[in-house]
Order: C-alpha cells, then sequence, then structure tokens
C-alpha cells in the first residue's frame, strides 16, 4: 500500500525514472497559507547534487500543486502536487542482474518481472522527495500549534557525533567510502518538542506503532528505536523508569527513557526517535549476483549516480514523516 495515515491520508506515487514522482494529502486543514519559501527550504534539504557527498544527479525538485490550493491558501481539498524527474539515466539499469542490497530481487519475484526497474523504481529513495513535500505543510501546521520537529545525524560508520570533530569525521568517512568504490550507512535522531500529552491510542494506534511504520517507509531504513532505545534493555526497572512529578503546576519527568510516550500515549515531554540506516546498496564495488536470462550465476557493478552515503539527506526526510505522524495523531 502507497497510502498512510488515519486522519491525515498520505499517499506517494512514481517511479525514480518515471514523468514525475508526487503525493496526495488528504484531510489537511483549509484556510492555511503555505509559506513556499520554507518548502522550498526543505526540499533543497533532501535534493540531489547539492555536495560532493550526494549523487551528481541534479534535479530541482520544485513541486507543482495541482489540486487543493488556491492563491497559496489551502482549500481543504485532498492536496496533490508532482515533482517532475528531469535528469534520468535509465540506460543505467538492467533488469536481467538485480542488483544485491536493492528490491530488485524480489520486486521481480512479487510483480512477476514487471516491475519497473530503472532506478529503483517504485522502490527507490528518489519517492522521498514526495515525503518531505507532506512533511514541510505538516511541519508549517505543527509550528502553528507550538510543536517544533527536528532532527540530526547522531553517527555516520563509526564516526559519532560525541567527537568534537564530528563534522570532519563524517565527511571523511563517506569521501573514503566513495573514493573505495563503497558506502556507509548512519543513524539520525529526531526529537519533537511541544507535543502535547495525551495524543495517541493502544496497540497499533500508538505513536510509536505510528512513527515506526512511517519511518520503515523510507528506503533503507533498518532499525528504530525511541529514547533509551535498545540500551533499556541493559537497564534495571529502577533505572529505565522516569520518574514524574509537579512543577510549576506541570507534570513532567525527571528522565525521558521512554522517549515522550508511554503505551503508545505522548506525555508531555519531548519526542525522541532514532533510526538507523544501512549503507547505499549500489556500490561500484564487483558483486555477485544472477542472471535471470540465462539462469546462472554472474557477477555485476553497479554503475550511475548514486550517494556514497543516504543520511546527510535523509535527515528532512526524517523529519517529515515524524511531523506527519504527529499531526495525524494530534488531529483525532
Amino acid at each position: 500500500m502507497n497510502t498512510f495515515g488515519e486522519n491525515l491520508r498520505l499517499t506517494v506515487f512514481g517511479e525514480s525514472h518515471g514523468t514525475a514522482v508526487g503525493m496526495v494529502l488528504d484531510g489537511f486543514p483549509a484556510g492555511f497559507d503555505i509559506d513556499f519559501e520554507a518548502l522550498g527550504q526543505e526540499m533543497r534539504r533532501r535534493a540531489p547534487g547539492q555536495s560532493e557527498l550526494s549523487t551528481p544527479r541534479e534535479e530541482p525538485d520544485e513541486p507543482e500543486f495541482i489540486s487543493g490550493l488556491m492563491d497559496g491558501r489551502t482549500t481543504g481539498a485532498p492536496l496533490c502536487a508532482v515533482i517532475r524527474n528531469t535528469n534520468t539515466r535509465s540506460g543505467d539499469y538492467y533488469p536481467e542482474k538485480p542488483r544485491p542490497g536493492h528490491a530488485d530481487l524480489t520486486a521481480q519475484i512479487k510483480f512477476r518481472g514487471n516491475a519497473d526497474y530503472r532506478g529503483g523504481g517504485p522502490f527507490s529513495g528518489r519517492l522521498t522527495a514526495a515525503m518531505v513535500v507532506a512533511g514541510a505543510l505538516c511541519k508549517q501546521e505543527l509550528a502553528r500549534r507550538g510543536v517544533d520537529v527536528n532532527a540530526s545525524i547522531v553517527s555516520i560508520a563509526d564516526a559519532d557525533r560525541s567527537d568534537p570533530k564530528f563534522d570532519f569525521a563524517m565527511r571523511k568517512t563517506i569521501l573514503d567510502a566513495r573514493s573505495g568504490g563503497d558506502s556507509v550507512g548512519g543513524v539520525i535522531e529526531c526529537v519533537a518538542s511541544g507535543v502535547p500529552a495525551g495524543i495517541g491510542g493502544l496497540m497499533f494506534g500508538g505513536m510509536e506503532s505510528r512513527i515506526s511504520a512511517a519511518l520503515y517507509a523510507i528506503p533503507a531504513v533498518k532499525g528504530v528505536e525511541f529514547g533509551a532505545g535498545f540500551e533499556i534493555a541493559k537497564m534495571r526497572g529502577s533505572e529505565a523508569n522516569d520518574p514524574i512529578r509537579l512543577e510549576n503546576g506541570h507534570i513532567l519527568t525527571e528522565t525521558n527513557n521512554a522517549g515522550g510516550i508511554n503505551g503508545g500515549i505522548t506525555n508531555g515531554m519531548p519526542l525522541i526517535v532514532r533510526c538507523a540506516f544501512r549503507p547505499t546498496p549500489s556500490i561500484s564495488r564487483e558483486q555477485k549476483t544472477v542472471d535471470f536470462k540465462n539462469r546462472e550465476n554472474t557477477t555485476m557493478r553497479v554503475v550511475g549516480r548514486h550517494d556514497p552515503c543516504i543520511v546527510p539527506r535523509a535527515v528532512p526526510v526524517v523529519e517529515a514523516m515524524v511531523a506527519f505522524c504527529i499531526l495525524d495523531a494530534m488531529m483525532e
């Protein structure tokens, strides 16, 4: 399914090398004046071709709204925006040789050889541009409600932000991987402050369930954790529990191991979530694969234009999906 959400409904469509990618956002409040300059800034944060750390594929990534807006203000009708693909090189891809680590193999099996294989088709990170359009609108509406959503890079491979020279170490790690025909992954943390207590729900409607599902829709995400995350498994209950107290008339917790969520419902503390991104699977090193056509083992080198590390461009995508989930829950 390409549609997600309960009170807001987001549909993402398109393929990496098709005419365009796009989104339909249904249920967004009417009468909202969109800040197009802020929207453009969000798109530029994710866009390719911005630095030596990303793919050289250049796309303007300018969303074209074809419904739901009149004079820059939302009408209450479904918002539909398309982003044209203007710089494709489909000849770099071969359907008979699935790229290791990609969805090429599983897509051809699932869709009986009919999947669009060009640049990963609908499985490509290119579709995250549409996610950012929706998320940018949600961030603007959340800001009006006093909620701020910000993500940042925690680590790139072994380079960690606790290092005073993290920016240098991060760039070196990525560039070293690129020069060796390889790639690296990393971790992004997103913090949402100002989230009111009491949103979310039971079990599958809980905020962890919703946010995890949304983040796993981002290509390359392989792990999600909240608050103390997997480290909480090493704690005792007396350490893991967040003491509750009253301060200036407000109920809060002294620590935030829960990441702002208890029982799937927000508790008023900052909502903290981290996600792990795998190394970009498209690398120029020789790798083992199969030849569908000749039914034999073979090898291949991935050609084309790819990120040696997707993490820097994924930061606004993580913000987008977290913002969508929060606004969706707040509209109940």
